[in-house]
C-alpha cells in the first residue's frame, strides 16, 4: 500500500457514509468535497464492486470506523485515518496521501479560499503528493516564519513548494521563526508586508498544521530552533506539544515561556470556527495530538491507524 487514495478508496468511503453512517447523497458530496453526481456514482460503484455487504469489505473499513470514533470522541469536524503501512514505516508517508486528498477537496471548491499552512515533515510529505494543478482563485499563506537561525530558509517550509504546483497567489512569512529578542520580533512584525501576511493567516478559511512532540526528539530542538536548556524549561512547565511554534500543555492550553515572545508568525488560537486540520501520526506524537484535540486548537485530524487507535484507547 502506498497511502495514495484510489477510486476504490473513494467508493468505499462513499459506501460507508451512505450505508453505515446513513448520510444522504448531498451530505456525502459535502463530506468528500465532490459534486452530488459524483457522490452518487461513487456509492453505485461501491455496490457494483461488492464492497458493501453486511459490513464494508474493503481494507479501509477499519479506518472509517476509527474516523467515526475520533469525530465522536473529540467533537471533530472531520477525520481521515490512513491505513497502517507496517512496522518501521514513516508515519508522514502514511498520512501524506490522505492529507493531500483532503487538501485537493478544498482546492476543487469553486469559491475563493485563503488556506494557511504551518511547516514540518508531515506537511512537506503531504505537499509532495499534491498533483500539479494551476489554480489562481485560492490564496496560500504561511502561519510561521521561514528563516532558520543561520539565515537559511526553513527546510520544511511548504508554501514555496506548494506554490510551484498550484501557481496560486502565495504569501510566505518573511521573518525568523525565532527572533533574537522580543524587540527584534516586534520590528519584523511592524513591517507592512508582514502585517499583510499575518492578517491573511489569522483570517484564513482553512488551516493545515503539523503537531510537534515535546520529548527529547522535539522538532523545535532537533531542528536547532531552541537549546536543550530551553527545551528542559518548557518540559518543566508541562509542555506536551507544539503547533507553529506555540507550545501547549496536556490540556491544550498555551504555555507562556521566554521563547513564546520570540516566535515569528501567527498563533493558532483555540476554538476557530473554520477547519483547522492537523496532519500528524506516530507513537511519539500521540500525547501532543491528544492535547491539541482536547484544547480545541485543531478541529480536524489526518492520522494513521495506530495513532487513531491510541487516541481512542486512552480517552
Amino acid at each position: 500500500m502506498t497511502g495514495e487514495p484510489t477510486l476504490l478508496d473513494e467508493a468505499a468511503r462513499a459506501g460507508w457514509l451512505s450505508y453505515v453512517a446513513g448520510m444522504t447523497q448531498d451530505q456525502i458530496a459535502t463530506e468528500l468535497g465532490v459534486s452530488r453526481q459524483r457522490a452518487q456514482r461513487l456509492v453505485s460503484k461501491a455496490m457494483a464492486e461488492g464492497l458493501v455487504k453486511v459490513r464494508l469489505d474493503h481494507k479501509i473499513g477499519r479506518c472509517l470506523e476509527l474516523e467515526a470514533g475520533l469525530v465522536r470522541t473529540y467533537g471533530l469536524q472531520q477525520a481521515r485515518v490512513a491505513p497502517d503501512l507496517g512496522q518501521g514505516a514513516d508515519p508522514a508517508r502514511a498520512t501524506a496521501g490522505a492529507g493531500a486528498s483532503l487538501l485537493e477537496s478544498y482546492l476543487a471548491r469553486p469559491e475563493s479560499l485563503t488556506i494557511a499552512f504551518g511547516t514540518g515533515r508531515a506537511l512537506s510529505a503531504m505537499v509532495n503528493e499534491i498533483a500539479t494543478q494551476p489554480n489562481e482563485r485560492h490564496k496560500i499563506v504561511s502561519l510561521i516564519g521561514n528563516i532558520a537561525p543561520d539565515g537559511s530558509a526553513s527546510f520544511y517550509d511548504v508554501i514555496m513548494r506548494l506554490a510551484d504546483k498550484l501557481h496560486a497567489p502565495h504569501y510566505p512569512m518573511p521573518v525568523p521563526l525565532i527572533s533574537e529578542t522580543p524587540e527584534e520580533r516586534a520590528l519584523f512584525h511592524a513591517l507592512r508586508p508582514v502585517q499583510t501576511v499575518a492578517t491573511l493567516a489569522a483570517e484564513a478559511d482553512v488551516v493545515f498544521v503539523g503537531v510537534g512532540q515535546m520529548g527529547e526528539d522535539a522538532p523545535l530542538y532537533k531542528d536547532g530552533f531552541v537549546t536543550r536548556a530551553q527545551l528542559r524549561d518548557m518540559q518543566a512547565k508541562g509542555a506536551a506539544g507544539e503547533i507553529v511554534g506555540g507550545v501547549f500543555d496536556r490540556d491544550g492550553s498555551y504555555i507562556e515561556t521566554p521563547i513564546s515572545a520570540l516566535v515569528g508568525g501567527v498563533r493558532v488560537e483555540p476554538g476557530r470556527a473554520g477547519p483547522v486540520i492537523a496532519v500528524a501520526a506516530g507513537p511519539t506524537k500521540v500525547s501532543a495530538i491528544r492535547a491539541a484535540l482536547t484544547g480545541r486548537i485543531v478541529n480536524c485530524l489526518v492520522t494513521d491507524e495506530p495513532t487513531a487507535s491510541a487516541l481512542l484507547s486512552r480517552t
